[in-house]
């Protein structure tokens, strides 16, 4: 890292810290708690949801990836200390007894039938032991993917059997994040309205980490490129990012049209509920906001072929993309919780200084595990096609 990056990286996390402290002593309860829940779990999915890019590329044997595939698993590499974080949030408000998750209010459960029929699911309990199940499994297969990396630059040239060894544990990893993605959208953030449910949710939550993760490798590979390194990075690798982020926002569109059309047209009220404060409510602007961020300007601005091949073009893309899906989670989390305490919104200096100090962390992060290996894997077997790699 450069003196100027990393000095950047510092003041984004001591603003984190202040804002932090500030917000301890200036704010409610449900506030404070709803914005580090809400940003704790934003990064911990979005990485997470990088490592799933990552295994599928594996799986498929996809040759652009090997590029940028240190700067992957540099991302990967700070899920365990996201995962930690998000989980002594949640830790304290499960067992702090906080007012975010309704279901751990003793009295709440006493007087309503309907929050002690979901006690199997939604105890203190499971709730821990799931969480750390799903962070230790994301944590341990994503290590062992890094480390199957570096060893197969330490083996003989051609050797392929630390290749195959990453595709074994890729295949295992798609899989356990098939189960985990589920049950983390469903006990993290579901559940902070326990009345309401969506057989859609967990999709949309995949649909909108998987856009963002692409999001968040773009700007650190256009990062990088403009500091000197991946030299092997071309426009062609650059238009590959390009259409997963224009692919995966129609495929988010598509998630969040299914899932609110079939509820507007049931109309049954313990489902339309959700909708109710964030479409006739105080938050009824971000509500639409977050549909033109997240679909009509990447439809519109990555449609063309040109754009996709731009640097200036794509990095103002990816940040608008990362921007408009932390807005959809801060849509996700606070009408849940804080709006429907004061039936208004936040979104002030609290939670801007709560996200640089994350963004922060997690550039420190990456740029920690950059610096520990090669910036390429330089014994992978599809290092040439990488090279040569071409988009139509």
């Amino acid at each position: 890292m450069t003196p100027r990056l990393r000095n950047s990286c510092y003041g984004l996390v001591a603003i984190g810290i202040i804002t932090l402290v500030a917000g301890a002593f200036g704010l409610g309860s449900m506030h404070f708690w709803a914005t580090l829940l809400q940003d704790s779990l934003f990064f911990l999915l979005v990485s997470v949801a990088l490592t799933l890019m990552l295994a599928a590329a594996t799986l498929a044997q996809g040759s652009w990836q090997i590029a940028m595939r240190r700067v992957m698993e540099a991302i990967v590499m700070a899920v365990p200390v996201l995962g930690v974080i998000a989980f002594i949030i949640m830790m304290i408000l499960v067992y702090g007894h906080k007012p975010l998750y309704l279901w751990t209010n003793v009295h709440a459960l006493a007087a309503d039938p309907r929050l002690r029929g979901k006690r199997p699911f939604l105890s203190p309990g499971f709730f821990t032991v799931f969480a750390v199940f799903m962070i230790a499994g994301w944590s341990l297969l994503g290590w062992r993917l890094r480390k199957l990396s570096l060893l197969e630059d330490q083996a003989p040239k051609g050797t392929t059997k630390y290749f195959w060894k990453a595709v074994i544990v890729s295949a295992i990893f798609a899989v356990f994040y098939a189960v985990t993605n589920t049950g983390s959208s469903w006990s993290w953030l579901m559940s902070l309205d326990p009345y309401w449910y969506s057989t859609l949710y967990a999709w949309y939550i995949f649909a909108s980490t998987l856009v963002c993760s692409a999001a968040m490798l773009t700007l650190f590979v256009i990062l990088l490129k403009h500091m000197g390194y991946l030299e092997l990075v071309t426009r062609e690798h650059l238009h590959t990012l390009g259409l997963w982020m224009f692919a995966f926002s129609i495929f988010w569109t598509y998630l969040w049209f299914a899932q609110y059309m079939l509820i507007w047209y049931g109309n049954i009220p313990e489902e339309t509920t959700y909708f109710h404060i964030r479409l006739l409510g105080p938050y009824r602007a971000f509500f639409y906001l977050a549909l033109i961020i997240n679909f009509v300007v990447p439809f519109l601005a990555l449609m063309s072929r040109d754009s996709k091949r731009k640097y200036a073009s794509m990095t103002i893309m990816a940040i608008v993309v990362f921007l408009g899906h932390w807005l959809d989670f801060y849509m996700i989390v606070n009408p849940s919780t804080v709006g429907k305490a004061e039936g208004t919104w936040r979104l002030g200096w609290y939670e801007i200084g709560i996200t640089a100090g994350f963004v922060g962390l997690l550039v420190l992060l990456v740029a920690r595990s950059l610096a520990r290996a090669p910036m390429y894997p330089r014994n992978h077997p599809f290092l040439k096609e990488t090279v040569i790699h071409h988009t139509y």
